[in-house]
C-alpha cells in the first residue's frame, strides 16, 4: 500500500474552505445545482421539495445562516435556487448578492418549499431536492459528502449519475478502508516523512481559521463564549496559558461561525467545527512556543489524518460530537507530537475517548461554542497528561489498551448503543 498516496490523497480531498454551517451550506448547493439544469426560460419555481438524513436535518435547524439574520434549511433552499450556480461550492453562500436576496425573500413567499427527514435513508450526509415549476421538474441528489451531487435529472432524464459507477468507487473504498486499518503510529512515522512541498497548504487552513477566531475575540458574535473567555484573560481572572487560549480561540471562531457571520473556515473530513478544533488548538501551541514552520505543517497533517481517521468509523454525520471525539482526537495526537513524545498519542488519544467519549451531537447552533472550546482545551490537558505518563494502562469502560480498538468501540457506541439518539433529539427539538 502507498500509504504517502493515501494521506496525501486525503489532505487534498478532506481540507476546503466553507462559509457557514456545512449542512445547510449543502442544502443550497445542491438546490442550486438543481436550479442550474432548469432551461434557461423556464427558471420560474413553484415548489422545492427537500428530503435529508437525519444528520442534514439536525445540523440545519438551529444556526444561523450567512448574509441573513435567519435559520432554517428553507432558507438555505431558497437562497440556493436563488443564486442557481453551484460553481462557488461550499462557498456559495459567501458570495450573495443584493439581488439574490431578494429574489429569495421572493422564493420564500411565492414558492411551496417542503423540508423533510427521510426516515428511510441511513446515508449520513443525503439530500434530494425536487423543483418544479409550471413546464419542467428537476432533481439534484447529494449523498455521503456535503458537496459530492450523485444524480441530476431534468423531466425524468439523468445528465448526471455517478451511482453508475458504485463498483468502481466500492473498490476504491476498500482501499482506503484498509488504510483507516493501519495502526495509528504507522500513519504517523509516514506523516513525518512526507515533503513540506506537498503539505504547505495545510497553513493556509490555519491561517484562515485564525482569522476567525480573532473576529470572535474582539467582537460578541452568536453566544460570546470566545469573547467572554479572552475578557477573562484580559481582567486577568484567568492565565493566558496553553489550555485557556485553545479554549477561546476555538471557541470564538465557532461563535461566528455558528452565528451565520460570512467568513471563511478551513473544514476537516465534511466539517467547518471540527476544521476549527483540528486546528486551531495547534495555533494557540504556535503562540505560546516555537515552532518551525516544517513541525507545523506536520502537526497539522497529524490532526487532520487522525480526525479523518476516527471519523471513517463514528461517520461522517455521526449522533456523537465528531468536535468532541473526532477532531479533539486529531489536535490532541498532534499536539503530543509537538511536545516530543510520539508513545504519547495514544495514550492522548484514550484520554480524550475515556473524558468525552459520551458527548452528543444535538445540531448546530451558537451552544457549539461550549462544545468546540471544551473539545480544544481536553486536547491540550489529554496531551500534556499522556507525556507525563497518566494514560489508560488496562481496560477501562470502553478505553482498550489498543488505542485502534478503543475508536472502534467508539463506532459501536454510536451505531449499536446509541441508534436512536438522532430521532429522540429531533423530536425534542420538533415539539419545543
Amino acid at each position: 500500500m502507498d500509504i504517502k498516496r493515501h494521506i496525501i490523497e486525503i489532505l487534498n480531498r478532506e481540507i476546503k474552505p466553507a462559509i457557514g454551517c456545512t449542512e445547510p451550506v449543502a442544502v443550497a448547493l445542491n438546490t442550486a445545482y438543481g436550479v442550474s439544469i432548469l432551461p434557461n426560460d423556464s427558471k420560474e419555481i413553484s415548489k422545492i421539495t427537500v428530503e435529508v438524513s437525519k444528520g442534514i436535518y439536525k445540523n440545519g435547524m438551529d444556526v444561523g445562516i450567512p448574509n441573513t439574520n435567519k435559520i432554517g434549511l428553507h432558507i438555505a433552499a431558497s437562497l440556493g435556487a436563488s443564486i442557481g450556480d453551484p460553481k462557488y461550492g461550499l462557498q456559495i453562500l459567501g458570495n450573495i448578492t443584493n439581488e439574490e436576496l431578494k429574489y429569495s425573500d421572493k422564493i420564500l413567499e411565492s414558492c411551496e418549499i417542503n423540508v423533510k427527514v427521510d426516515k428511510d435513508n441511513n446515508k449520513p450526509v443525503y439530500i434530494k431536492t425536487t423543483i418544479e415549476n409550471k413546464d419542467h421538474v428537476s432533481i439534484a441528489i447529494t449523498e455521503d459528502k456535503h458537496d459530492n451531487i450523485v444524480l441530476l435529472s431534468i423531466d425524468g432524464n439523468e445528465i448526471l449519475n455517478k451511482r453508475n459507477g458504485a463498483n468502481k468507487e466500492n473498490n476504491n473504498d476498500n482501499e482506503e478502508q484498509n488504510f483507516y486499518n493501519l495502526p495509528i503510529n504507522i500513519i504517523v512515522e509516514e506523516i513525518e516523512k512526507l515533503d513540506y512541498e506537498d503539505i504547505k497548504f495545510l497553513l493556509d487552513g490555519m491561517e484562515m481559521n485564525m482569522n476567525i477566531a480573532k473576529e470572535g475575540l474582539d467582537k460578541k458574535h452568536g453566544l460570546g463564549v470566545g469573547y467572554s473567555y479572552n475578557s477573562n484573560m484580559k481582567n486577568g481572572l484567568i492565565s493566558k496559558d496553553f489550555v485557556n487560549l485553545a479554549y477561546a480561540l476555538t471557541a470564538a471562531a465557532s461563535d461566528v461561525r455558528m452565528s451565520g457571520y460570512s467568513m471563511p473556515v478551513m473544514s476537516s473530513s465534511g466539517s467547518g467545527n471540527n476544521g476549527l478544533t483540528a486546528i486551531l488548538p495547534l495555533a494557540a501551541y504556535k503562540e505560546i512556543m516555537k515552532i518551525s514552520d516544517e513541525d507545523l505543517v506536520k502537526a497539522l497533517a497529524i490532526s487532520h489524518i487522525i480526525t479523518s481517521y476516527v471519523k471513517r468509523y463514528i461517520g461522517r454525520l455521526s449522533n456523537l460530537c465528531g468536535c468532541s471525539i473526532a477532531a479533539s482526537i486529531g489536535s490532541g495526537a498532534a499536539i503530543a507530537w509537538l511536545l516530543g513524545d510520539k508513545n504519547a498519542i495514544t495514550s492522548t488519544i484514550n484520554n480524550i475517548i475515556a473524558n468525552q467519549a459520551g458527548v452528543i451531537c444535538d445540531g448546530a447552533k451558537p451552544s457549539c461554542a461550549l462544545k468546540l472550546g471544551t473539545a480544544a482545551s481536553t486536547a491540550v490537558q489529554s496531551a500534556l497528561l499522556a507525556i507525563e505518563g497518566i494514560t489508560i494502562k488496562d481496560f477501562n469502560g470502553i478505553v482498550d489498551n489498543q488505542v485502534e480498538k478503543s475508536i472502534r468501540n467508539l463506532a459501536k457506541l454510536s451505531g449499536e448503543g446509541m441508534k436512536n439518539i438522532d430521532d429522540t433529539v429531533i423530536e425534542i427539538m420538533l415539539n419545543r
